[in-house]
């Protein structure tokens, strides 16, 4: 590729693609070659001046040599990316919006009045029409309202101001398009695009590959805790599918060969093999578009109250034209009312100020499915952590690997990367990285793996059964026993690692010891949390009281629990709510997927299990748990912009009718002024809040 470098500072740089044109594929092209970059922080495709601006680390000469060697054609992006980018949505809407003011202007500097008068007229029936249909519907909501101001306007030839109403209402429309369309494909796309590896079954062998290899007529193999990556037909096996996210079914669906399941949803129980009808996440995105859109209960409860609120106040705008008619018997008075409506503002603002704190928590690497979550998060008091890949910094580590069975490290570290490797837990990927960085290759050689929620998995390697998991699993719930003479060795495991135990035949074999360190940045999190409105922080965990003990001593939260089940969470969160409390849960394992559910806002972070991101109400990233502080923020925020907003629109509109009806401005002026504050509302209403 050809360029000219324009501007640069250090971490920094700015080029200009020599190209006569750039398209918007092209663009989109460009931009997911550099995002995938691992030393690229950040890239930003101009197309309509064909400006790229890429931060970066490390140095220049990499960001030079990436350009130089970048072509469109030989560049791997997925079809979906392309498909879903949102780039052409938002140059359409841009010259829309052009278009429009620039015919407006045009049209009041060249066209004569007669012409003008004329098209105003035949403009004018779309919103009469409209009134006309919501009357006989037995409504008298917002498009009555439009229909009386503009109807009387054009029956008093008063063209100037029809024409400034529809104008100002297109304006309006556009706007509103517009946000609620980038703001829900941004959320679609940052949901639908989360799939990581998938389990490719060949000639009876699983093999763990990319999304973007498998092909429609593949078979794939999901077992309990995994989202369905494609649409597909069951090929094998059995399975309870949890549905919810795209059919709204409240419990999960047995699923068995010759049935039909959906990209997204999540298998709760079992396991099936599924034979891909399409391969390109097309329905995936689709059908979540369709979700946010269509689904009420995403909207806060006080967005939902303004929309109501909105409709409830066209029937008093009417009577109050009405009635200063009958008092004053002055049209133009009358008519001061019919221009200025609070339902207009409220409906317009509202929607937009929720989309934008959606779009903006995004920008933070946050996902939100509804106004509803960021409602309950403002409102929220108590915060409930699960420790272990939340709190702590999901990166654990092997740090040693205790041999109860004479057989060495590397052959037990084998076997149990075998078996932890189909499970997305953040202690089974520390085992699976351990055996990796040892080089530890491994065939498949156990048969079906059955995974126990909270507590291990349970296999057969040969004719010998194996088990792997916690302490209670291993010596409570399954009677397994330490080897004759290794109790001195057992009794002297160090006490900083949390162990992870491996059962050959009912008798120990080894001991994983994994650290598992806390976040650097816990306990600040929990202290800025306090200050923004919870008042209580709870940490639940599976591990034993003497750990659980030391990291709340260390995080600083208020509670802590040990030793607890996956019900115990979701228990302790419905008392909770039982005694009015708001709750908050985070979470990243699919033993926290219950407590998610019941919580009034469910927070899972973005590495962890995908059966708890599908039942969460919000993802965060996993870089740093600073982004839940700054998510209660926008929260915050957006709560006060929103009754800020409904002050401010009550205030202008009622000072507006109250001068209309003194006879201080004309209905024209009343018109202009009242759609260009709900304008600029609305427009505020798009400004960061964090």
């Amino acid at each position: 590729m050809r360029f000219v470098i324009k501007d640069e500072i250090r971490g920094r740089i700015r080029v200009r693609i020599k190209q006569s044109e750039m398209t918007c594929r092209q663009a989109d092209i460009l931009q997911y070659y550099l995002s995938e970059q691992e030393f690229i922080v950040s890239a930003k495709v101009n197309e309509r001046v064909n400006d790229v601006v890429i931060c970066y680390c490390g140095g220049r000469d990499r960001v030079i040599k990436l350009l130089q060697r970048f072509r469109y054609e030989n560049a791997d992006v997925p079809d979906s990316f392309l498909e879903n980018s949102g780039r052409e949505l938002n140059n359409y809407y841009k010259e829309k919006l052009i278009n429009k003011i620039i015919l407006r202007i045009g049209s009041k500097l060249f066209v004569p009045y007669p012409v003008r008068a004329c098209i105003t007229a035949v403009k004018s029936f779309k919103y009469i029409l409209e009134g006309i249909r919501t009357l006989a519907k037995g409504r008298i909501e917002v498009p009555v309202l439009d229909a009386t101001a503009i109807g009387v306007s054009v029956l008093r030839n008063d063209i100037a101001t029809a024409g400034s109403i529809m104008f100002l209402l297109g304006i309006g429309e556009i706007l509103e398009e517009w946000t609620h369309k980038k703001s829900v494909g941004d959320l679609a796309r940052s949901m639908s695009l989360n799939v990581g590896k998938v389990w490719l079954v060949n000639n009876g062998r699983e093999i763990l590959v990319s999304p973007e290899e498998i092909q429609a007529g593949d078979c794939v193999r999901v077992r309990m805790g995994n989202v369905i990556p494609f649409d597909g037909d069951v090929a094998g096996g059995e399975a309870m599918v949890n549905q919810a996210s795209m059919t709204g079914e409240s419990m999960p669906v047995r699923k068995v060969e010759g049935g039909y399941v959906y990209a997204g949803t999540v298998v709760e129980e079992g396991e099936i093999t599924i034979k891909v009808r399409a391969s390109n996440g097309g329905s995936r995105y689709e059908n979540i578009v369709h979700m946010i859109e269509e689904s009420e209960k995403l909207k806060s409860s006080v967005e939902s109250r303004a929309e109501h609120l909105a409709d409830q106040l066209v029937p008093y705008s009417l009577a109050g034209t009405v009635l200063t008619y009958m008092f004053t018997r002055n049209v133009t008075k009358a008519l001061s009312i019919l221009m200025v409506d609070y339902s207009c503002a409220l409906k317009l603002s509202m929607p937009i100020s929720v989309l934008a704190a959606i779009n903006e928590a995004r920008t933070y690497h946050t996902t939100v499915k509804g106004g509803k979550y960021l409602e309950a998060i403002a409102d929220a008091d108590t915060i409930v952590f699960d420790k272990t890949g939340t709190l702590t910094k999901a990166q654990p580590v092997v740090r040693d690997v205790v041999s109860f069975n004479g057989a060495k490290q590397d052959e037990l570290l084998r076997i149990a990367a075998c078996l932890e490797e189909h499970f997305p837990h953040s202690m089974a990927k520390a085992v699976v990285a351990a055996a990796k960085q040892r080089n530890l290759v491994h065939e498949e050689m156990h048969s079906k793996v059955e995974y126990i929620v909270a507590h291990g998995i349970s296999s057969k390697i040969g004719e010998k059964r194996v088990i792997i998991g916690s302490y209670h699993f291993v010596f409570e719930d399954e009677g397994c026993s330490v080897p004759e003479g290794k109790g001195e060795l057992f009794e002297s495991l160090s006490d900083e690692y949390s162990h992870l135990y491996m059962v050959v035949e009912n008798e120990l074999a080894a001991v994983i010891c994994i650290e598992d360190p806390i976040r650097d940045e816990a306990a600040d999190v929990i202290r800025a949390l306090k200050a923004s409105g919870i008042s209580k922080a709870v940490m639940m965990t599976g591990d034993s009281e003497r750990t659980a003990r030391a990291a709340a001593k260390k995080i600083g939260v208020d509670e802590y629990y040990s030793e607890v089940l996956p019900e115990d969470k979701a228990k302790f969160v419905e008392r909770e709510k039982a005694q009015g409390r708001k709750v908050i849960m985070v979470g990243d394992g699919i033993n926290d997927s219950p407590a998610l559910s019941a919580a009034d806002a469910g927070i899972a972070i973005s590495d962890g299990a995908e059966l708890a991101r599908e039942i969460a109400d919000v993802t965060v990233g996993s870089d740093s748990l600073y982004e839940l502080v700054t998510l209660k923020q926008i929260s915050n925020g957006l709560m006060k912009r929103i009754h800020k907003n409904y002050r401010s629109i009550m205030v202008i509109n009622s000072a507006l009718i109250i001068l209309g009806v003194a006879g201080v401005i004309q209905p024209t002026t009343s018109a202009l002024l009242h759609n260009t504050s709900t304008i600029a509302i609305s427009l505020k209403s798009l400004e960061r809040l964090v």
